[in-house]
C-alpha cells in the first residue's frame, strides 16, 4: 500500500488542500508531486477544482488519480471564477484545516509546513496567510499588485501585505462563517478579522511559472478590487462581534 493509500485509509484527513485551476494541464502534475513531498507524514487530501478548463486539464487530472489516491477532482460546468472554485472546494473538503494555493506552481508547497506549524502553535489563530517576500514577477506585474493592494487597504481599512498570495492555511469552521460572494478570495484575511479572528502573516517563497501565463490583467485587477472592496467595507462595518454564549 502506498503512502497516499495509507493516509486515505485512515479516514477523515486533517488537511484539505484546495487548488483551483483553469488551463493548468502542464503544471498540475509537478505541483501534486511537490505537495506529496511537502506533506509527507500528514493526514491530508488534495481537492483540485477545475474551473471549466479547455486545455485538457480534466483528462490530465483523471490520469493523475492513478498515482495520487488522495486526489479528489471537482469539475465546474463552466468557468465561474476563482471564488466560486474555492467555495466548491471548501464545500467538498473534509479536513479541519483548509490550505489554499494556486495551480500554476508559483506557490511553493514546501512552505505549507511552516504555515501549519504557526496555526498549531496558536490555537486562537483562525488562519495563517503568506506574503511573497521576493517576487519573481515583472516590475509591471508587481506594480499591478501594489495598486490593487493599496486600493483594498484604503477602502476596507484593513492592512494585508499581499492579498494576491493564494497560499493560506485556515481553520475550516472559521471559514464556514464567512459570507460568500464573487471576489471573496481576495479578502479572506480581512473577512476573518472582521469576525474578530486572529490572522497571522508570514513570508513565503515565490517562483516563476513553469508553463502558461497569468489569467489576470492590470485594469481587471484594479476594477474588481475597487468594486469588491466597497462591498467588503460594508460587511466589515456591520460584522457582529464574537460573544460568549453557553447553554444553561
Amino acid at each position: 500500500m502506498s503512502q497516499d493509500q495509507e493516509q486515505a485509509a485512515r479516514g477523515t484527513p486533517e488537511l484539505s488542500v484546495v487548488i483551483p485551476i483553469y488551463n493548468e494541464r502542464r503544471n498540475i502534475g509537478p505541483l501534486l508531486e511537490e505537495v506529496k513531498v511537502a506533506l509527507e507524514g500528514e493526514s491530508y487530501e488534495v481537492i483540485v477544482v477545475d474551473d471549466g478548463s479547455t486545455d485538457g486539464s480534466a483528462s490530465e487530472l483523471a490520469g493523475l488519480k492513478e498515482s495520487f489516491s488522495v486526489l479528489r477532482i471537482i469539475s465546474l460546468g463552466r468557468r465561474s471564477g476563482q471564488s466560486a472554485a474555492l467555495v466548491a472546494g471548501f464545500d467538498a473538503a473534509r479536513g479541519t484545516v483548509l490550505v489554499t494555493m494556486d495551480g500554476d506552481g508559483q506557490n511553493d508547497p514546501g512552505d505549507i509546513p511552516s504555515l501549519l506549524r504557526i496555526l498549531r502553535e496558536k490555537p486562537d489563530c483562525a488562519g495563517v496567510v503568506g506574503y511573497r517576500k521576493n517576487r519573481v514577477d515583472s516590475n509591471w506585474k508587481r506594480f499591478q499588485s501594489r495598486v490593487a493592494n493599496g486600493v483594498r487597504d484604503i477602502i476596507t481599512g484593513d492592512s494585508v501585505r499581499d492579498t494576491g498570495c493564494s497560499l493560506k492555511a485556515m481553520r475550516a469552521h472559521h471559514v464556514s462563517r464567512l459570507p460568500r460572494f464573487d471576489g471573496m478570495h481576495r479578502f479572506l484575511p480581512t473577512l476573518l478579522r472582521a469576525l474578530r479572528f486572529e490572522v497571522a502573516e508570514v513570508p513565503v517563497s515565490h517562483r516563476p511559472r513553469r508553463y502558461g501565463r497569468s489569467k489576470y490583467g492590470m485594469w481587471g485587477r484594479v476594477f474588481w478590487a475597487v468594486r469588491d472592496a466597497f462591498g467588503v467595507r460594508w460587511l466589515v462595518r456591520r460584522a457582529l462581534p464574537k460573544v460568549d454564549a453557553k447553554e444553561n
